[in-house]
């Protein structure tokens, strides 16, 4: 039995994260009847943990290269892993991505690559196309995570300035055949957009990458203008290099949200599931389930109290200002001044990777004094928002989620408890 609100809901965000553990999810989809050599490679945040599954399960010879982030690495035998930066990519995550390209290189029809890939792969798997340089590309993709779009149209640029997303590393691997495992860390689950999708051709059009760079103001090069100029795009999904690649999600974030209700259910407490897929302003949607929080409060609607709304996806933050920003800590924020200290609401925001925004922390608890305690140590909430400086908010009140790198990504976790527990 749990003993407090921020007990249950930490309760509920371990177990999110434990359903997706690749320990668990990789196994039962390990290749069968591979004739040649399997080759396994890979990219994401829970790329390594999902190679070191592979490890434990697979009898045969294997080999390959994996990177992800630095601090995520897991521990294997025969697969190589190599750990680079995220969210902006490096000289690591560049040399790792040739090497991966290498690995899958003249292979036959009998071979078989295991693709392992997660959320956080886009940064890790860093091949720049044409002409553009890692330095350029770096500058682009900075700016797009400060513009306030969403994942999806960051990986349709994405795909479209490299040489191994939206299907370039499936093309480079074939005759052979593929297998990738995808953890979905995206709203839909939407295979294309897992990493950007190296195992997925793209429907896209340069002409399309062009126009959200100028929708959002980026500043681009004079190469990466050039390359998408001259219309050369990734493979698309009808393309024959791609008809041996199979790709199965395995590990979502619906499953884990489920597995947190679980939890909810066996405290007394009556979960709701608004959503795995919602996107948005954090701010915003931090008022939208304030308001929710609170017509549950006043009305007893949607559900009586106690209970808990949960919800999933990822948000977004145009950076404003200059503090320790963090979609999920953004969240928080923003929640506790909404319920502008409700009673009897507490509140969890965290990253099921371990590591919101750039900090190695996964998120926060709200709970209804986090305003009061705030003011009295000197702290103005409002303006710590509008400087983006939700890290360094949470952290003075000791209400920071720090769980270290979880090996695993199905996007962000939250949940709004109302009401008292017994």
């Amino acid at each position: 039995m749990t003993s407090s609100p921020s007990a249950l809901l930490t309760a509920m965000f371990e177990a999110a994260v434990a359903a997706a553990d690749p320990m668990l999810c990789v196994p039962a989809h390990l290749p069968k009847d591979v004739k040649g050599r399997l080759v396994v490679v890979g990219a994401g945040k829970a790329s390594a943990r999902m190679a070191q599954a592979v490890e434990a399960h697979w009898t045969g010879p294997l080999e390959g290269v994996v990177v992800t982030r630095y601090g995520h690495a897991a521990p294997c035998e025969h697969i190589r892993i190599i750990e680079a930066a995220h969210p902006v990519p490096d000289a690591a995550g560049e040399a790792a991505t040739l090497a991966i390209l290498d690995a899958v290189s003249g292979l036959t029809e009998g071979d078989v690559v295991l693709a392992l890939i997660s959320g956080g792969g886009s940064a890790l798997l860093t091949a720049p196309a044409g002409e553009i340089t890692l330095e350029e590309k770096r500058a682009v993709n900075t700016a797009l995570l400060k513009s306030g779009a969403h994942i999806g149209e960051m990986n349709i640029v994405r795909k479209h300035l490299s040489r191994v997303k939206g299907g370039g590393l499936a093309a480079a691997a074939y005759p052979a055949r593929v297998l990738a495992l995808m953890i979905s860390d995206v709203p839909g689950d939407d295979p294309g957009t897992i990493a950007s999708g190296p195992t997925v051709g793209t429907a896209t059009t340069p002409a399309d990458a062009l126009a959200l760079l100028t929708r959002y103001g980026i500043d681009m090069p004079a190469s990466v203008r050039a390359h998408l100029a001259a219309d050369t795009p990734p493979p698309a999904p009808d393309d024959p290099r791609l008809a041996r690649t199979e790709n199965r999600v395995i590990a979502a974030p619906q499953l884990s949200l489920e597995a947190a209700a679980q939890v909810a259910r066996e405290a007394g407490v009556m979960p709701l599931i608004l959503g795995d897929a919602i996107e948005g302003e954090s701010r915003e949607v931090a008022r939208v389930m304030a308001g929710i929080a609170a017509q549950v409060r006043r009305h007893g609607q949607p559900l009586s109290a106690p209970c808990v709304l949960i919800s999933g996806g990822e948000t977004t933050v145009t950076v404003r200002g200059k503090g320790r920003g963090g979609r999920n800590v953004e969240f928080a924020l923003a929640l506790a001044l909404a319920l502008e200290e409700a009673q009897g609401i507490h509140a969890i925001a965290c990253d099921t990777d371990g590591v919101d925004g750039a900090e190695e922390t996964a998120g926060a608890i709200v709970t209804p004094d986090t305003l009061p305690r705030a003011i009295a140590t000197g702290m103005n909430p409002r303006a710590m928002l509008d400087d983006n400086d939700g890290h360094s908010f949470f952290e003075a009140l000791n209400d920071r989620i720090v769980t270290g790198p979880t090996l695993t990504n199905v996007n962000d976790f939250r949940a709004v408890l109302i009401g008292a527990i017994n």
